[in-house]
């Protein structure tokens, strides 16, 4: 039985900076890293918006390797280990759990469609099976939006039956509140549910909710948190209004080059801006547009300059 503490909080799917050659910049991501630390969030590396179905295993591997030699504490890292293919996510889980990571946020194989619940727990459970590792902690993710592939109630609770000490929660980034809710309202003990977006965290929290694993993290973590610590408070409202204004601006454009725009503008590093094809940066309206927007609300990053 694992006794391994479980997530809550608040954490950033981290962005993922390249080099001229598009090979990822371990240096800068590091420093992305030590900054979001900083702002009490944890880390959910090679997240969707780390652009990670961009990165290979070994990619993965190196970084997270240089991640941790770097300093940053094993227990703020929770890396997305979700393949495709069953043996890159045993690899990536494997080294993920052996280098003393918390817990591991897992997608399902998605690209073959219209999959049964029980080819899903077949993956899943080969995954729990191989790795065999009383630490390991799996975070489902469940995007159908991207994945297309969409994790029942009946799947989840099939598997936290079968694998309590290993299935220890799950990230919905449906962008429905019902879908957040009927994890909720799963019944399962200890069980950890993440809304996708801040936008959802207040409500998540009044349900009994751990907290949000939230692209807008990477640029807006400590208001994000603070709403977590005071959920509670009579400005809750207020700050879960001000946080939705952010997170609208940054959803009115694509999201990854939007967050990159924003790092670099306010950590005046033209770096940032780099993503991996097939996605395209902003162009110079769409930056400025931006910035113009943020502006208007206050909104800063302090530290990353």
């Amino acid at each position: 039985m694992s006794t391994t503490k479980k997530f809550s909080g608040v954490l950033a799917p981290v962005i993922t900076p390249f080099i001229k050659d598009l090979s990822p910049d371990s240096e800068r991501l590091l420093k992305h890293c030590q900054w979001l630390v900083s702002q009490n969030v944890g880390l959910a590396v090679f997240g969707t918006n780390s652009e990670a179905n961009s990165l290979s295993t070994s990619e993965r591997i190196n970084l997270l390797d240089h991640i941790v030699s770097g300093g940053i504490n094993p227990d703020f890292l929770m890396p997305g280990t979700g393949s495709c293919a069953l043996s890159d996510t045993v690899t990536l889980t494997n080294h993920a759990v052996k280098l003393g990571c918390k817990g591991v946020l897992m997608l399902p194989p998605f690209f073959y469609k219209g999959v049964s619940d029980e080819g899903l727990f077949a993956f899943y459970s080969e995954v729990i099976e191989r790795v065999a590792d009383s630490k390991l902690q799996i975070y489902l993710y469940h995007i159908p939006p991207f994945s297309n592939i969409p994790l029942s109630v009946d799947l989840v609770d099939r598997l936290v039956n079968r694998y309590p000490s290993s299935i220890a929660g799950i990230k919905d980034s449906s962008g429905e509140w019902k879908d957040t809710l009927g994890f909720l309202k799963g019944g399962w003990p200890d069980f950890r549910v993440f809304c996708g977006s801040e936008s959802f965290l207040l409500e998540n929290m009044r349900n009994g909710g751990a907290g949000c694993i939230s692209a807008t993290a990477n640029v807006n973590p400590a208001a994000i948190n603070d709403l977590y610590e005071h959920w509670q408070s009579a400005t809750a409202e207020e700050q879960q209004e001000n946080l939705n204004q952010v997170r609208n601006i940054f959803q009115s454009l694509p999201m990854i080059p939007a967050l990159k725009a924003a790092t670099s503008i306010f950590g005046s590093d033209p770096d940032w801006l780099r993503v991996r094809p097939p996605i395209i940066q902003l162009n110079n309206d769409q930056k400025q547009a931006l910035r113009e927007k943020l502006d208007s609300t206050g909104f800063s990053m302090p530290g990353m300059a």
